[in-house]
């Protein structure tokens, strides 16, 4: 059962990167809102923790950050059809670095547990 809670966990993170990418590029008027960015703050830790709690070690926890830089980097650089979902703007590394950053802080919080060698 729990690597079928694990397969599910890194699904999700698959599918919000992808909504994260295509809410990325929203513009209010003539700012932008980078929407997606604000998605991949909440959720990467909340995949992170999940993954965390069900296998309780640091290698498991971090498998949806790996899932998440994959998809960034699949879909952002070569979308099916030439499209790129990922332009080389601040909005960009904007995405990247919130989603990394969010997901670190919240697998350091699981690898630094007490009890824990």
């Amino acid at each position: 059962m729990k690597v079928v809670t694990l397969v599910l966990i890194l699904v999700c993170s698959v599918l919000l990167a992808a909504f994260e990418l295509m809410l990325q590029p929203l513009y209010a008027g003539s700012v932008p809102v980078p929407a997606g960015t604000i998605v991949a703050i909440v959720t990467m830790p909340w995949l992170v923790r999940g993954a965390g709690a069900e296998f309780g070690s640091a290698a498991a926890a971090g498998l949806p950050i790996v899932a998440f830089v994959l998809t960034l980097g699949v879909l952002g650089t070569v979308a099916p059809g030439g499209d790129v979902l990922l332009p080389a703007t601040w909005q960009s590394g904007l995405l990247a670095i919130a989603g990394i950053g969010a997901g670190l802080v919240a697998l350091r919080g699981i690898a630094m547990r007490p009890g824990k060698p």
